[in-house]
């Protein structure tokens, strides 16, 4: 079968492996669409584990079942994805399955950048294997996870009916917390980022105001965007140190700051404890998503709460996949890049 195989953002090789070979409890996946995720092209992060077959915001059709399975069959419609939690750990019993340390370990074979993926018994088992509805089209599938993401994030700020929301980055995941914060009521949302494509991104996807993030003095803005009042959340989209400041400097008293995002390890941003510690900020994180998030996503998807249609702005074969990561990367004129390996 053919693989893209990645090296570097900027060497993504297209490889002939074979097809994988499934055992007891596993599926193998035809795949029809795969994302490319922001993280995919993190090359920091990715280049230490070339050369490698990246892609997890995948769809496909099941060819294959091994014995014992019962829930699945050839020819269904499927959503999976690379990590499960166990579900019996002490991080999972109180809800923070992404921390559970089996969901850092597992995987499928390859990744979703290949025409067939062996899914494994360990995420058949914990849910990772998901029916997608005749409804929902394999390109939308592709965005519950990230969505999924999205959830989990937001369902930690806890966001309100009437609640301002800021958003710093408007990349994909920047326009789908704008997105999901409206679903949810947000009362105002306004965004930040520097690409003048995004910002026009930002108010396609319903942003109520978007500003350059270094034009002037954008705090003021965006503060004066919202009445003159700090906002109730602030979700950080970027990875850029100074918008961490930023963040805390137009959180409202009491608000929440959300880091989205992942920075390079080591990474030190210094802000005034002082003013954080006035303000009464709530500082969280979020880290991927659960079968449950994933699930919750789907079901956005399905019944049209969320519309991610329109973010797709690339369609490529398999053999394109490296000019994929380059406007991934880059992110200049492209929101959402989608690959077929079966072309």
């Amino acid at each position: 079968m053919r693989v893209a195989m990645y090296y570097n953002n900027n060497d993504v090789r297209l490889e002939e492996l074979p097809v994988p070979q499934i055992g007891s409890g596993e599926v193998l996946v035809k795949v029809v669409a795969a994302g490319i995720c922001g993280s995919d092209v993190m090359e920091w992060y990715r280049i230490k584990k070339a050369p490698i077959v990246l892609g997890h915001e995948v769809t496909g059709d099941i060819v294959e079942v091994g014995a014992g399975i019962t829930d699945f069959a050839p020819g269904d419609r499927v959503i999976f994805t690379h990590h499960v939690p166990c579900n019996n750990c002490r991080y999972c019993l109180r809800g923070e399955n992404t921390l559970c340390d089996l969901l850092h370990h597992t995987t499928f074979d390859p990744g979703g950048f290949a025409q067939y993926v062996r899914v494994p018994k360990v995420n058949v088992d914990k849910g990772g294997v998901i029916h997608l509805p005749d409804s929902v089209s394999y390109e939308v599938g592709t965005f519950i996870e990230p969505l999924g993401c999205v959830m989990r994030g937001q369902r930690k700020l806890n966001i309100q009916p009437g609640n301002a929301v800021l958003v710093l980055g408007s990349g994909l995941s920047g326009l789908l917390h704008i997105k999901l914060a409206q679903t949810l009521g947000a009362g105002r949302v306004v965004a930040t980022d520097v690409s003048p494509f995004r910002l026009q991104a930002a108010l396609d996807a319903g942003a109520d105001a978007a500003f350059n993030a270094v034009e002037g003095n954008v705090v003021a803005r965006v503060v004066e965007a919202n009445n003159g009042r700090g906002y109730d959340h602030v979700i950080v989209c970027t990875t850029v140190p100074i918008v961490f400041q930023q963040a805390l400097r137009v959180a409202d008293k009491g608000g929440n700051v959300l880091l989205f995002a992942i920075n390079t390890p080591g990474t030190e941003v210094p802000f005034a404890i002082h003013d954080f510690y006035q303000k009464g900020i709530t500082l969280m994180s979020t880290y991927g998503a659960s079968p449950l998030d994933l699930q919750e996503a789907l079901a956005m998807l399905q019944y049209r709460r969320v519309e991610v249609k329109s973010l797709i702005t690339h369609r490529l074969p398999l053999s394109e996949t490296q000019k994929g990561f380059q406007l991934t990367a880059k992110g200049e004129n492209s929101l959402k890049v989608i690959i077929d390996p079966q072309r």
